[in-house]
């Protein structure tokens, strides 16, 4: 077998040139090639170059200052942006581009971005998908264009036997840079200090098929033919170089042996929530997992359900899911979202969106930005941020439950929760319940037209979408229905004949 190149990674970024399509790997900073990015946008600061890319990330690669896509934040370099999602964060500078037309900027639904990147690691010109119709992807509605710069939408859609589907054209993979942990002298990458794969060889092959390079950033090198060949995630056949790289940053920080599986984390370590409206929210959310559910989480506030189960003594009941491919355990925090502490096994993010079309979870748990009349859900652009849709759009697809946990509104809020009641002081100065959503996310007649069960779970009551729109099921113990829920939504809500309240052990 060949020697593989071991390059610094000024000189691995060489190799990238002006119109290039590059596709990047990382989960916000997990299994990010942080070096390689750095390097990049060192490059085009000292020389203007390259310039034009086209820059591909299926999952927000980086979070926060000078992490990440951050690196690539200067006019003229990207030209194209194509992702699941971008940041969460106002002071983001890559966004800050994007709102201000400096290049193109395009979402694709996580799950369908993996699939066109194996349809171009497979030959194949198109890929088919369902998954998206009728939200802001469909270009009969905004066709994922982020911005005014962005002329064209990535999907098409058509008809096959009678039947709508979006219809997108496999890209080009020029370079790609990825992240390992050990590199052998012949290139084959192993990910044993990483807690998920992210579709790495996936992105490997994409640019091998392509005609391309593959740069693989790790932390250590090793001897040739010393890496057990079950330890192999891409093979050296599809890899062109490695940077090496011993201080890189070890994903999921002082967590990451639990996250990974090299040792199980003592349950007693695993702190309870601290009082608040979001632990009032994840306790009602988790009367909703029953025993056995196959239970994907989102973002925020669903992270926190299986410590509540924990503290019940439930948490062995149902399996944790992430969309990232870390199997069973409970689910890391925020921080180092799509992890799971003690997991038992960890699968490739483009298997795990197989399984969730296919059908296989009984119920995911997601946040909300905007809720509108109809139901619909934004959670890809709203209040001066673009998070994009990341993998909600597929989570969505197909499953039968639905649950949507978050606060009543956002900002300034002023609730206490005492004695088994819930006071409201003063609301948030941002409100989620708008008359339209900027974005529709999660298309509510939809899933309602297609049988889904879909729940609303805030802190003061909780509604059940229903044909003709949301239904108040539930109200909080001390809260005045109409002053402090009725009357706070800019259209009308139905009431349940059956409205229940809320358990008061929640507001305790």
């Amino acid at each position: 077998m060949r020697q593989v190149g071991i390059l610094s990674a000024r000189e691995a970024v060489n190799l990238v040139g002006d119109n290039d399509t590059v596709v990047v790997c990382g989960c916000e900073n997990i299994l990010l090639p942080d070096t390689l990015l750095r390097a990049l946008g060192e490059r085009f600061v000292e020389t203007g170059a390259p310039r034009n890319l086209t820059e591909i990330h299926p999952i927000i690669a980086g979070m926060g200052p000078g992490r990440g896509l951050e690196h690539l934040a200067h006019p003229g370099l990207v030209a194209r942006a194509i992702g699941s999602g971008f940041s969460f964060l106002k002071t983001s500078a890559y966004s800050e581009l994007l709102r201000q037309g400096a290049f193109e900027a395009h979402v694709v639904p996580m799950g369908t971005l993996f699939q066109m990147l194996r349809d171009t690691a497979a030959g194949r010109d198109m890929t088919l998908t369902r998954v998206g119709l009728d939200t802001f992807v469909d270009p009969a509605m905004e066709g994922g264009r982020m911005n005014t710069a962005t002329p064209d939408s990535l999907a098409r859609r058509i008809e096959v036997e009678g039947q709508p589907w979006l219809r997108y054209e496999p890209p080009r993979i020029d370079i790609a840079l990825l992240r390992g942990t050990t590199a052998d002298e012949h290139g084959n990458i192993s990910l044993e200090d990483e807690p998920v794969s992210l579709g790495v060889r996936t992105l490997a092959m994409a640019a091998k098929a392509s005609g391309g390079k593959v740069v693989v950033q790790v932390s250590r090198l090793a001897k040739a033919t010393t890496l057990h060949p079950r330890q192999v995630e891409v093979p050296s056949i599809l890899v062109d170089a490695v940077v090496v790289d011993p201080g890189q940053s070890l994903s999921g920080g002082a967590l990451n042996p639990a996250l990974t599986g090299r040792i199980r984390m003592p349950e007693a370590q695993i702190e309870p929530l601290p009082a608040g409206l979001s632990r009032i929210i994840a306790r009602r959310a988790a009367d909703e997992v029953n025993p056995h559910d196959v239970v994907n989480l989102g973002v925020g506030i669903p992270v926190q359900i299986p410590t509540v189960l924990h503290e019940y003594g439930r948490a062995d009941s149902a399996t944790f899911f992430p969309e990232h491919g870390s199997l069973g355990g409970i689910p890391g925090g925020r921080a180092i979202f799509g992890t799971n502490i003690n997991p038992v096994a960890i699968i490739d993010s483009t298997f795990v969106f197989d399984y969730f079309q296919g059908g296989g979870l009984d119920v995911t748990f997601l946040g909300f930005g905007q809720i509108d009349a109809a139901g619909n859900v934004n959670v890809s652009k709203f209040n001066g941020i673009v998070p994009g849709c990341g993998g909600f759009i597929d989570i969505t697809h197909v499953t039968q439950r639905v649950v949507f946990c978050g606060t009543f509104s956002a900002s300034g809020a002023d609730i206490l929760a005492e004695g088994g009641l819930l006071t409201i002081r003063a609301d948030g100065s941002i409100p989620k319940f708008v008359p339209a959503v900027e974005q529709v996310t999660f298309n509510g007649r939809r899933a309602a037209a297609r049988g889904t069960s879909v729940l609303y779970i805030t802190e003061r009551a909780v509604f059940s979408l229903r044909d003709e729109g949301i239904e108040i099921v539930e109200i909080a113990p001390g809260v005045d229905l109409h002053k402090d829920v009725l009357d706070r939504i800019p259209f009308a809500v139905a009431t349940s004949p059956a409205l229940r309240t809320m358990n008061p052990a929640f507001f305790a």
